[in-house]
C-alpha cells in the first residue's frame, strides 16, 4: 500500500512592508552603555550647527524647493552643493561608549586589548632605530635601497620633484636594472608634482609605478580617500616609516624654516611584515596585481630584541584603527601623555578624554607646529581648540623654529607610537595610515628624550595669552572651523 505523499506546508508570505521586530525590542537589548550612560564627546552648539550646514540632506531639500518654484539654475547649483557635501562626508565616527574602565598601560590587559582592537599581532625579534631629520634618515634609506637584492616597495603620500626626488629615482632605477623588483605606489593628489624628469628616470630603469585613487569621473565617490602612509621596504626584511616623504624640505637637520623637523623609524626583522602587508593590499586595490612570494615575504629570523605592534588604519574598514589606538592609550594613561603632532585637531571625544586624564593626575604635554605650520586650516582649528585643554591645566607648546612634522606619542613612560598618523579627522576618517608601537624601555626613553629636546626650544602657551587673541585671529578660526571635519 502506497503511503500518501505529504503536501509541503505553506511558507509564510514575507513582505518588506511588514516589520518583523516589534517596536519595543528595537533598542531594548542594546548595550547598557548606550542606554544608561552619557556618551563621550557630546558636540557643542557650534559643532551641531556646522554639521547641519554640511548635511547633504539640507542642500538637497533646498534644491527641491528651488525646483518647486521653478528656479532651475538655482536648483542645479544647490544640487551640486548637495553632491559635494555627500561626497566629502567622513567615513567613520569616533567611539562614544566603552571609554571608562580600569585598564592601565602597565596592566597585563593593555597590550592584548591593543592587539584585539586592531587585529595585528605583536611581533618579536626586531632591531629598531629612531632617525631624526633628513640628515639621518635619507642616507639610511638610500643605503638600504642601494643594497637591495630582491625587491623595493614604496607607498608614499608625497614624492615631489627636486634633488632628493631625483636621487631616490636614480637609486631605484639602478636597482631595477640589476633585476630588483621595484614597485612604487604614490598618492595621486599628494605626489602630483613629482615631475616628468623623475618619471622618465624611473621608466628608463624599469620601475613600476601606480597612482593611488586618481580622481576620475567614475571614482568621485572616493576622491577624498587618500593614502598618507610613508612606507619603504627593502627585500621584505628592512624598512622605514614615519612622517617623511620624498622632498627637499626634509633634508638637513631642522636648522631653519627651509628644513623640516621630522622622524623615521628603521625596522629590521619580522616586524616589517605588516608594513609590507599594507603596501600589498593597496597595490592590489590599485593595480589588481597580487604581490607575493619570497621576494616580498621571505622567512625572516629574529634580528634583535624589540617587540613591535603595527597599526594599519584604513577608512575602508569603517573604523579607524589609528583613532582607536590613540584614544585607548589616552584613557589607559595614569602617569603621563606626551604628544608631538603637527596637525593637532582633536574632536570632542578626544578633548574630553584628555581633560579627564588630566583630572586624574596625568601629566599631559602637547607639542604642535606653531607659526611655521604649512596647513592654514589645521593651524587655526588647532589654536581654536586649545582653550578647553589650557583651562584643564594641560601643557601646550608650539615649535616655531621650522615646520614640526613628526607624529609621536609616549604614555606613562612605558608605551610609545610613531608613524604617519596626524591627530586629526583627516587621518582618522579619510586616510590610509600606518603607525608602529613598542614598549621597549630603551626606545621609549629615547623617544621621551627627543620630545624633551624639542619641547625645550618651544614656546609654552598660557590661558591668558590664548584668551587675548585678537578679533582677526578669532575670525580666522571661525572660518577654519567650518572645514574642521576635513582637516
Amino acid at each position: 500500500m502506497r503511503t500518501p505523499r505529504r503536501r509541503p506546508s505553506a511558507r509564510p508570505r514575507r513582505s518588506w512592508r511588514v516589520s518583523r521586530v516589534p517596536r519595543k525590542w528595537r533598542h531594548r537589548l542594546e548595550p547598557l552603555e548606550t542606554r544608561k550612560r552619557r556618551p563621550h564627546g557630546i558636540p557643542g552648539l557650534w559643532t551641531r550647527a556646522r554639521r547641519v550646514l554640511w548635511s547633504w540632506v539640507l542642500w538637497l531639500a533646498v534644491a527641491a524647493l528651488s525646483l518647486y518654484f521653478e528656479r532651475w539654475w538655482t536648483a542645479v547649483g544647490f544640487g551640486l552643493v548637495a553632491l559635494v557635501t555627500y561626497l566629502i562626508a567622513p567615513y567613520e565616527q569616533p567611539p562614544a561608549y566603552g571609554l571608562d574602565h580600569e585598564t592601565t598601560v602597565s596592566s597585563p590587559a593593555f597590550l592584548p586589548s591593543v592587539v584585539g582592537l586592531n587585529g595585528m599581532p605583536m611581533i618579536e625579534g626586531n632591531r629598531v632605530r629612531l632617525l631624526n631629520n633628513g640628515d639621518e634618515f635619507y642616507p639610511a634609506m638610500l643605503s638600504a635601497i642601494r643594497g637591495a637584492s630582491q625587491s623595493v616597495t614604496i607607498e608614499a603620500y608625497i614624492y615631489w620633484d627636486g634633488q632628493v626626488g631625483m636621487e631616490f629615482a636614480n637609486a631605484l632605477a639602478d636597482r631595477a636594472r640589476a633585476g630588483v623588483s621595484v614597485k612604487i605606489l604614490l598618492d595621486a593628489v599628494g605626489s602630483s608634482t613629482i615631475g616628468a624628469g623623475i618619471l622618465q628616470v624611473l621608466e628608463s630603469g624599469g620601475c613600476e609605478l601606480a597612482w593611488f585613487n586618481p580622481i576620475r569621473p567614475y571614482s568621485l565617490g572616493r576622491f577624498n580617500y587618500r593614502t598618507h602612509r610613508k612606507t619603504f621596504v627593502v627585500d621584505g626584511r628592512l624598512g622605514f616609516t614615519g612622517g617623511a616623504g620624498v622632498a627637499d624640505h626634509w633634508t638637513g637637520n631642522a636648522e631653519d624654516p627651509e628644513h623640516w623637523r621630522d622622524m623615521q623609524i628603521e625596522i629590521e626583522g619580522p616586524g616589517i611584515v605588516p608594513l609590507q602587508t599594507g603596501f600589498a593590499q593597496n597595490w592590489l586595490q590599485t593595480t589588481q596585481e597580487l604581490v607575493s612570494g619570497p621576494r616580498f615575504f621571505p622567512v625572516i629570523p629574529p634580528t634583535g630584541e624589540v617587540t613591535l605592534h603595527t597599526v594599519l588604519s584604513s577608512p575602508s574598514t569603517g573604523a579607524s584603527a589609528a583613532r582607536i589606538t590613540y584614544y585607548f592609550a589616552i584613557i589607559c594613561a595614569r602617569r603621563s601623555i606626551w604628544i608631538a603632532n603637527p596637525y593637532f585637531v582633536p574632536d570632542h571625544t578626544a578633548v574630553e578624554a584628555l581633560v579627564e586624564a588630566k583630572q586624574r593626575g596625568v601629566d599631559i604635554r602637547i607639542l604642535v607646529s606653531g607659526r611655521r605650520n604649512d596647513n592654514w586650516l589645521a593651524r587655526h582649528n588647532s589654536v581654536r581648540l586649545f582653550g578647553p585643554l589650557l583651562r584643564a591645566g594641560i601643557s601646550v607648546f608650539e615649535y616655531d623654529r621650522t615646520m614640526l612634522h613628526h607624529k609621536t606619542m609616549v604614555v606613562d613612560g612605558r608605551w610609545a607610537t610613531i608613524g604617519s598618523t596626524n591627530f586629526d579627522n583627516r587621518s582618522f576618517a579619510f586616510n590610509e595610515e600606518s603607525n608602529v608601537s613598542f614598549t621597549d624601555p630603551a626606545l621609549v626613553a629615547e623617544l621621551e628624550r627627543i620630545y624633551r629636546d624639542d619641547e625645550s626650544i618651544s614656546t609654552r602657551l598660557t590661558l591668558e595669552g590664548w584668551q587675548r587673541r585678537g578679533l582677526v585671529q578669532r575670525t580666522r578660526e571661525v572660518i577654519a572651523s567650518l572645514l574642521q571635519d576635513q582637516v
